[in-house]
């Protein structure tokens, strides 16, 4: 099996470090060949522009991000960078998103990753989405840490529930694309946490990684995010 973990953390020794670290062990140690975008370390690119572009534009008056980068997928003239993650990701059988939460979301680095990466040609076409996604057959998992308790992201707590948030993320983007997401790994308010509880995260994470290969997709539509 091939892993690909597009990390977006910019400390090392960072809580999100250890998660990536002990997926990065774990599934190596079950023999599978992981890849790690490590996107800060990179100086990743979150900017989606005419750079992205190699040679003409087939608009050159008016630019039109989607279209020049669809045009360009085909063409072959998509940047180096862009074409080195989509490799990385064609070849892999599960991707991991390995992130702090930002505002309900991801940092913007991992966002740019996703505009820039997923395009249109590459991750879906129309036809060609949702279940029809190009990428379909693939697994894909959100694993992230809040700067807020578990009670905080629940239904009757001050943030609501965290599946709310994930609509557009899961949905929106990974199942949009093809994947089969697997539930989200949350790792609630590490920072507010003892050394015993944050030991006990990172142990529950790579616990779960020992048998992620046997798990089931979620049932990505609106009752799994929002309830009947």
């Amino acid at each position: 099996k091939k892993v690909l973990i597009v990390y977006a953390h910019q400390e090392p020794r960072s809580f999100n470090g250890s998660l990536k670290d002990v997926a990065v062990a774990e599934l190596s140690r079950q023999g599978c060949r992981v890849t790690v975008s490590d996107l800060y370390a990179m100086g990743f690119e979150p900017s989606a522009t005419r750079k992205d572009v190699t040679g003409a534009l087939s608009n050159p008056s008016f630019f039109n991000y989607g279209v020049e980068s669809h045009e360009a997928y085909r063409r072959k003239a998509l940047s180096s960078d862009i074409v080195e993650e989509q490799k990385k990701l064609q070849e892999a059988d599960l991707v991991i998103f390995q992130f702090p939460l930002y505002w309900f979301s991801v940092p913007a680095i991992l966002k740019g990753w996703m505009d820039r990466v997923l395009c249109q040609g590459f991750a879906f076409d129309f036809p060609g989405f949702y279940d029809d996604g190009f990428l379909k057959g693939k697994l894909a998992v959100l694993s992230f840490t809040t700067g807020g308790t578990a009670e905080m992201y629940s239904k009757t707590g001050v943030r609501g529930d965290f599946r709310y948030f994930l609509w557009p993320l899961q949905h929106g983007t990974l199942h949009f694309c093809g994947f089969k997401v697997l539930a989200p790994q949350v790792s609630f308010g590490p920072e507010y946490a003892s050394e015993e509880e944050r030991r006990g995260m990172v142990a529950a994470w790579a616990q779960r990684l020992k048998t992620i290969w046997e798990e089931e997709p979620i049932d990505c539509s609106p009752p799994w995010y929002f309830g009947p």
